[in-house]
């Protein structure tokens, strides 16, 4: 287990040391939206919280994932009628 956590730290730095400059969105669809918005339209308003809106769907999937394993694992470490936690005795 620590040896595949050891592996995810590593990925997870060398992602966030290691980036680059990208646009959010492609110079057609840029595009498209500045000009609509200069004309007047609002067409364009709604491009980047729906961006915004689509990214988050793979981090809720993986969340799930992560939650069901924890659950899943602290079953199996917890056998049914085990004691979670100890009463002082008098």
């Amino acid at each position: 287990m620590k040896k595949y956590l050891r592996i995810i730290g590593l990925v997870f730095m060398l992602s966030i040391t290691y980036t680059t400059t990208v646009d959010a969105q492609c110079p057609m669809c840029r595009m498209s939206a500045e000009t609509n918005l200069e004309n007047g339209g609002t067409a364009g308003k709604g491009l980047n919280k729906g961006i915004l809106y689509m990214l988050t769907a793979p981090y809720l999937l993986v969340g799930l994932i992560g939650y069901t394993f924890y659950k899943n694992k602290k079953k199996e470490n917890n056998p049914e009628g085990a004691k979670t936690f100890d009463l002082p005795l008098k």
